[in-house]
């Protein structure tokens, strides 16, 4: 029996799941992503509670690939946006973006499926690739789950002041967490994900553009 067989034996498939996940992070990201993974098997999510500053106007979602949860996040946001505004604001950006994704993909077909259940429609959506540029336009940066945090804080360290997970607005067992990747479920899984994905909007609604609502009516009474 070779040392890694042993090893396999003795450690939990899960604990050997996670370190594969770190190395292929890498280092610095790797770390970070086994940071985050152990305070929250201690239930210590204090970094994740943090919300973003009421006055954020600029929203970026990410994911994985840009093809399920950002996707859906985004569409959700601008729905949730619409049905608050009767005239899009100019200065509200909402955007999504994979931190792997190939730049053109369709949104995948479950995501499509569960879209439609909320009365949104990705049909038209296209996967971006997370850049720079986005980074720097947008006021709170909200990843899915704690690789996409981990990356996030490795590749752009000056933004780490305005990386939020999402799950801090969730509710149930969600809360503080992660928001779990659909894509190794099916479309049951999506669909979900997908209303807890709504909820997180509403509630990030609530918290910021909502309030931009009632400062504009309090200026401007009918």
């Amino acid at each position: 029996m070779t040392p890694k067989e042993a090893l396999r034996r003795i450690v939990p498939k899960k604990l050997l799941a996670e370190r594969g996940i770190a190395r292929r992070l890498g280092a610095r990201a790797g770390r970070v992503y086994l940071g985050l993974r152990v305070l929250d098997s201690v239930g210590v999510r204090v970094l994740n509670q943090q919300h973003a500053p009421s006055t954020s106007r600029s929203f970026l979602f990410v994911c994985f690939g840009n093809m399920m949860r950002s996707a859906l996040a985004e569409s959700l946001m601008w729905k949730a946006v619409g049905e608050i505004f009767p005239e899009r604001p100019q200065d509200v950006q909402i955007v999504s973006a994979g931190l792997h994704a190939v730049t053109g993909n369709e949104a995948h077909p479950w995501a499509r499926t569960a879209a439609v259940d909320l009365g949104i429609s990705l049909e038209q959506h296209r996967a971006r690739l997370l850049t720079q540029e986005m980074v720097d336009q947008a006021d709170c940066i909200l990843p899915m789950d704690f690789q996409n945090k981990a990356e996030l804080l490795s590749l752009y360290p000056k933004a780490d002041t305005k990386i939020y997970m999402l799950s801090a607005y969730a509710e149930g067992p969600w809360r503080n967490r992660e928001i779990p990747d659909p894509y190794f479920g099916d479309v049951e899984v999506t669909r979900f994900c997908a209303r807890q994905l709504q909820i997180c909007i509403r509630n990030l609604i609530g918290e910021t553009l909502a309030q931009v609502r009632a400062q504009r009516e309090a200026q401007h009474p009918a």
